[in-house]
């Protein structure tokens, strides 16, 4: 029989973990971790790819992507996605993946609480100085205001 203190932390592991992806490197490094997260957790991986419809503003208007753009985008991400899972289908990991639209940080946070995430498991560039402050920091968002834990993997890490 387990103490206190370990069935408490037994009673919080996570059932399911979410890994929002890009498609890059990172991504596919967390996605990694966590299916050998949730292999040990006996938990379940949810796979998401958040993107946003292109929008080009001019000075007398704006312009925003047609449907059969925004068809090729949600096309290439369900592409991008299966090549992801079946890279883990050995792992005898329950995994599924999920495509929404919305802003990046907004979107992973909306579907954690969707697929009652219990963990947030993503990869993160490290990017610093002006890069950063440029293109700004979905993983940094996330890890602020995220209901959950989250654990980011870096590139290139060991893991």
């Amino acid at each position: 029989m387990a103490c206190g203190w370990h069935q408490a932390v037994l009673m919080t592991l996570p059932k399911t973990i979410l890994v929002p992806t890009d498609f890059g490197e990172a991504s596919a490094a967390a996605l990694s971790y966590a299916s050998r997260l949730a292999k040990k957790l006996g938990a379940d991986v949810v796979v998401l790819h958040a993107f946003e419809i292109p929008f080009v503003g001019f000075p007398d208007g704006a312009m925003v992507a047609s449907a059969e753009i925004t068809s090729r985008i949600l096309d290439g991400a369900k592409i991008g996605l299966d090549k992801a899972l079946a890279a883990h289908a050995g792992d005898g990991v329950p995994m599924r993946s999920l495509v929404r639209q919305g802003d990046a940080w907004k979107t992973i946070l909306d579907t954690a609480v969707e697929v009652s995430a219990g963990m947030i498991v993503m990869g993160t560039h490290g990017r610093k100085g002006l890069p950063r402050a440029l293109i700004g920091s979905v993983a940094e968002k996330v890890v602020r205001t995220s209901p959950v834990p989250v654990l980011t993997v870096h590139t290139g890490e060991s893991v």
